[in-house]
């Protein structure tokens, strides 16, 4: 019952953190879409194909930010007989799109600086300085917004990076186009778009192979079975044998294992399993744990 009551605790903290992260990304998303239908208006009015085109880049924000506030109101679904884990995995799933859709913008990216350097063409400084800059205020802001909720949630990881990634293309356009006003090296724009670009294809495998290890229920990073097996039998001296142990997440904050453990037959059953779950919990923050217990070598847990 003990341990049952830490699992819940942990879970309403997982709640908690989520209520406070959807606020942050709501707010950062009505300011995204403020700023997008601002470009738009700005643009159709002084007829600058570069204010539309900045629009949408900010449609992709919004797109970013729109996947995880849907994975973060599904993942508070309650679980049923069919979700017994509940839509936890939604978030991962998004953090996962989100990775594939930095890609895609890298693609954009460097096809558009490859047509620039083939087919150079002039560039309106001052209005690329402007642009930049806007565009950059409004990064910078969703940024801080943010700032602290990616570090326990890979689904706000991922908008996080393409905030910050957007952030610094719009420094790099911003000293460009003041290199661009002085100079007229309009060759100065695709090279800090190749840059950008190669910034962003790492985040975006950072977060395509955090995700993907969640979602092919790999070991978490950082933890061994074996390692965790070895500190068992050192810890309790009443554990014979262990194996078939799973590990895996469901969240970056939910963790679950499976083990199956011989003791001595003289070993209470209901002690020695809330003393495991206790021992798991506090040392390596897994929160629920399925511990089958046995006494004979008979026994099968798998048949794996």
């Amino acid at each position: 019952m003990e341990y049952k009551n830490s699992t819940e605790l942990q879970k309403d903290k997982i709640f908690e953190f989520k209520d406070v992260t959807k606020k942050r990304l709501i707010v950062s998303l009505s300011i995204t879409l403020i700023v997008m239908f601002i470009e738009i208006i700005g643009g159709l009015v002084a007829n600058s194909i570069a204010l539309i085109s900045d629009s949408g880049h900010m449609f992709t924000h919004a797109f970013a930010i729109t996947i995880s506030l849907v994975a973060i109101y599904l993942s508070q679904k309650p679980r049923c007989h069919h979700r017994t884990f509940g839509l936890y995995r939604t978030e991962i799933l998004a953090a996962f799109i989100n990775g594939l859709f930095l890609l895609v913008i890298v693609c954009l990216i460097i096809i558009e600086a490859i047509e620039r350097i083939l087919n150079p063409v002039s560039v309106a400084s001052l209005s690329m300085i402007f642009i930049a800059i806007i565009g950059l205020s409004v990064n910078i802001f969703s940024v801080l917004i943010l700032q602290g909720s990616q570090k326990n949630n890979i689904n706000v990881k991922g908008v996080f990076y393409h905030m910050i990634g957007d952030a610094i293309s719009s420094i790099g356009v911003v000293f460009a186009a003041i290199i661009i006003y002085f100079t007229n090296l309009s060759i100065l724009d695709p090279i800090v778009s190749f840059l950008i670009a190669g910034l962003i294809v790492l985040w975006a495998i950072g977060i395509l192979k955090d995700s993907g290890r969640i979602l092919l229920e790999m070991t978490p990073s950082g933890l061994d079975i074996h390692m965790i097996e070895k500190d068992l039998i050192d810890k309790f001296v009443e554990i014979k044998e262990i194996e078939h142990t799973h590990l895996w997440t469901i969240t970056t904050q939910l963790l679950v294992l499976t083990t199956h453990i011989r003791v001595n037959e003289n070993v209470n059953h209901d002690q020695f399993v809330s003393k495991i779950t206790d021992f798991l919990h506090s040392h390596y923050n897994i929160t629920e744990s399925t511990v089958q217990v046995s006494y004979s070598e008979g026994i099968k847990s798998c048949n794996m």
